[in-house]
């Protein structure tokens, strides 16, 4: 099927295809209608599969007839995948000439600068909650005049740490606005709570069994807590990635690798929750372009940004969720490329090694390091 078959308009069609974008995915396929049609729904797609497009694309044809007004709201997790939107719909505005205007909406950037930018009556609004809802208290952002919600990455915006915020954004709009959770997690108990908030809503899945590219190898190295990251140096010295994401959870954790990498002269830098907008950003651009190799991140802060090239992944800090294990090491091996992902543990952490074995059906590696080599542990 094509976006012609869809019958999506062709200045959409020709504005995709200056990205290169000539077919719709699955998930562009299965939703299109049903978005176009006011429907809630629950969406499941894989990293990768083209969800922002399958949100983006029917709600420019869905609000082509403009009104000066805050006609959608999409909800996100981090700043980084609020820029990331906001830069897709910018450049399907541009490429299409359409005039609709988005305006990303980011806690702890200049509010001033945002409402600046909100009296222009964008009609699309991208954004964190936690800024989004101050926004709405203070009458800058008319929620009366909402008609469609997304939720992005809808399993972290019901999660404990944003479903109070998430939940009182919904509340503030009219009730028959529409309802849209994309993820490309969605356990049980997420998809209970999108059913309590939705209203009949279609729910799609487009991934069966999750998987991971067959390409990768997987790898671990056992070390004390202690040592973990100067292990982790060591391994990079010996594994010369080109192009480099390392997971650590905790701000402490982040900055300290960060470091240890530049004072070893590795271009690095770091991106989590308390540093400065315009760092992470530069941080994201700069890992992008190749100005820097070795991206240090948490889950949270890289959820939802996609890299080309991604050779290896580190792991400093075990996630205990197997899903996410499958989302960190699915970044890199992308596009048939060889990658590999490497997990930095200790003794104690090997029971959940077996556990992502399991559900996945890899084969993780025990190695060690031998005189500058990596070799079988």
């Amino acid at each position: 099927m094509s976006f012609k078959q869809l019958q999506v308009n062709d200045a959409i069609i020709q504005a995709l295809e200056k990205q290169k974008i000539n077919k719709p995915t699955e998930v562009q396929k299965k939703v299109y209608a049903d978005i176009l049609a006011h429907k809630d729904m629950i969406v499941q797609s894989e990293t990768g599969s083209g969800k922002t497009l399958a949100y983006v694309v029917p709600i420019f044809e869905k609000y082509k007839e403009l009104e000066k007004t805050n006609q959608v709201l999409i909800l996100v997790p981090t700043h980084e995948l609020a820029m990331q939107v906001t830069k897709q719909i910018e450049l399907l505005a541009s490429n299409s000439g359409s005039s609709i205007k988005v305006v990303p909406i980011i806690g702890k950037a200049n509010i001033e600068r945002q409402v600046e930018r909100l009296r222009e009556k964008p009609q699309i609004v991208v954004g964190t909650t936690d800024r989004i809802l101050e926004l709405i208290k203070k009458k800058k952002i008319a929620a009366h005049t909402v008609k469609t919600i997304v939720l992005d990455e809808a399993d972290k915006l019901l999660d404990k740490n944003n479903k109070e915020n998430t939940l009182a954004v919904i509340k503030c709009t009219m009730r028959d606005r529409q309802l849209l959770f994309f993820s490309a997690s969605m356990p049980d108990k997420v998809v209970t709570e999108a059913k309590e908030l939705a209203k009949d809503p279609v729910v799609v899945k487009t991934a069966t069994k999750q998987t991971i590219p067959t390409n990768i190898q997987h790898m671990y190295v056992v070390t004390e807590k202690r040592d973990r990251i100067e292990t982790f140096r060591k391994l990079a010295r010996i594994q010369k990635g080109k192009k480099v994401m390392v997971f650590v959870n905790g701000k402490f954790e982040i900055e300290e690798t960060t470091q240890k990498l530049k004072y070893h002269q590795f271009k690095a830098e770091c991106i989590h929750g308390n540093v400065d907008k315009r760092a992470r950003q530069k941080a994201v651009e700069d890992f992008k372009n190749g100005k820097i190799n070795y991206l240090v991140a948490t889950d949270i802060a890289a959820r939802g940004l996609h890299f080309d090239g991604v050779d290896t992944v580190f792991h400093l800090s075990i996630p205990e969720d197997p899903m996410d294990y499958l989302h960190r090491a699915g970044r890199t091996g992308r596009n048939g490329m060889k990658g590999t992902s490497i997990l930095v543990v200790t003794k104690e952490e090997l029971p959940r090694l077996r556990a992502y074995q399991k559900a996945f059906g890899i084969n993780l590696v025990a190695k060690k390091m031998y005189q500058g080599k990596l070799v079988r542990g």
